[in-house]
């Protein structure tokens, strides 16, 4: 067994050893969820002047969108995926239910590793769609529906396991990803397990479904701490925040949805779905398709008479999407995808190219922007915080310095991933600078899309 250890190895064996705690703090978050999520779903609108302190329905959106969303992705640099593993209302639902569910094994359909690429697009798709960071029945039917979809998974498959959590759910991918930059994992010797010495743990139940022995990385783990000293080979360590992009992404085969998740999602898709709002180019696209419907005597587009939860439809509210919204909205967002997406996947290739390497060097050299992917994500979740807090009289006259200073420190770390990326698997001097330049073109872009939302449109 792991001896003298270090105060990180210790707080990982008190995860371990006080696990009825952490089952009686998930459900008192379950039960916070689940509060904040479904009374006001059931209240009228608020009114224009409601704030936090005296309505609930705006105190639950300013928890949801302004604290709990953000933070929980900052939570992954910083944590790695302990918001999941100890925390996560859908994840402790779906493994409390297995434990009395059917226990059917896993077909190969669930398992496919596209999963959560499709239901991150799809879901922030529909979000936008039906507003769900302004309303509580959109947050609901979104956020309800994916935990009783979480259930229904966990009911029908495994035993005590976390199946949609692993497979299915909507925003494992990006938590996957950016928990590789976590200074904190739980370190595996697996000569060390395979001495097999004595005297053993129980078995730990791994409900992510994890090969404990050869885990490397953060990318699947929980970081619930079951598996601390287990055959004295497991422990909490510290690490350099860069070793897992560097050292293990270099290493392991990557599968392709994670780059597609990456470019096209985490950074297209949502600066699409963050920007729309903003854009003036949505404006002109939307007043072009609309004099081109009127010219044509084509009028029912222009109708709002879609039920609330297909399209945005509050007129009490004065908020109510026509069929054209919805059609121009997908435009734009989609748009931002593949052109912002397909900008960066084209010259992560060219770098690539230049350095005369193969796909798994793409690969990995595209996880150098998981960075500045997780940065647009908090940049972009958290101007919901900065509105709902300046509606309560506070100025925040740091917040735009904050995010320049974070734009700027994120392409920055991953100028300096990428470089290392390259020089491990480069040739010489030019064909290096060549692919760095790629790489450095693609951080530009991205960091001009952000600049126009938060300083060139405003």
């Amino acid at each position: 067994m792991i001896t003298q250890a270090p105060w990180l190895a210790r707080l990982g064996d008190l995860l371990r050893q006080h696990a009825k705690a952490i089952r009686a703090l998930q459900w008192l978050v379950v039960g916070f969820y689940l509060t904040l999520l479904v009374i006001p779903a059931f209240l009228d609108l608020p009114p224009a002047q409601a704030r936090m302190l005296d309505n609930l329905t705006v105190l639950a959106q300013f928890i949801f969108w302004g604290l709990w969303w953000p933070f929980v992705l900052l939570s992954m640099i910083f944590f790695g995926r302990l918001w999941c593993g100890v925390l996560c209302p859908e994840g402790s639902l779906s493994e409390w239910i297995s434990w009395r569910g059917l226990n059917k094994r896993t077909p190969r359909w669930v398992r496919w590793s596209g999963w959560p690429t499709i239901a991150f697009i799809l879901t922030t798709v529909y979000g936008q769609l039906i507003s769900v960071y302004d309303y509580a029945q959109a947050a609901l039917l979104i956020l309800g529906g994916s935990t009783v979809a979480a259930m229904l998974v966990g009911f029908l498959y495994g035993r005590g396991k976390r199946v949609w959590c692993r497979h299915l759910c909507p925003v494992s991918g990006v938590f996957a990803l950016l928990a590789r930059l976590a200074p904190v994992h739980y370190k595996v010797d697996e000569q060390r397990w395979l001495e097999n010495r004595e005297p053993h743990l129980p078995t730990p139940n791994c409900a992510p479904l994890i090969d404990i022995r050869r885990m490397q990385g953060n990318a699947d783990c929980h970081a619930c701490g079951r598996c601390s000293s287990q055959r004295g080979a497991v422990q909490l360590s510290a690490r350099s925040p860069n070793s897992e992009i560097l050292i293990v992404g270099g290493q392991q085969q990557s599968d392709h949805w994670d780059s597609t998740l990456l470019l096209f999602g985490m950074i297209g898709l949502a600066m699409g779905a963050f920007q729309w709002t903003v854009s003036p180019w949505f404006i002109t696209l939307k007043q072009a398709a609309a004099e081109w419907l009127v010219d044509s005597d084509i009028i029912w587009p222009l109708e709002a008479n879609a039920p609330w939860w297909l399209l945005t439809h509050y007129p009490q509210a004065n908020d109510a999407f026509t069929w054209l919204d919805g059609a121009v909205i997908l435009t734009y967002i989609f748009g931002a995808s593949l052109l912002v997406g397909g900008a960066l996947w084209l010259l992560l290739r060219a770098a690539v190219r230049v350095m005369r390497r193969g796909d798994n060097v793409f690969q990995h050299l595209a996880l150098a922007l998981v960075p500045l992917g997780g940065a647009g994500l908090f940049l972009g979740l958290s101007a919901t915080t900065v509105k709902l807090l300046r509606y309560e009289g506070l100025l925040l006259a740091w917040a735009q310095p904050a995010r320049a200073a974070l734009l700027i420190g994120a392409v920055a770390w991953s100028l300096y991933l990428a470089w290392n990326v390259i020089s491990r698997h480069g040739g010489n001097g030019m064909r290096r600078l060549l692919a760095f330049a790629c790489v450095n073109a693609g951080c530009a872009l991205v960091g001009y899309g952000w600049w126009l939302q938060f300083w060139g449109w405003s």
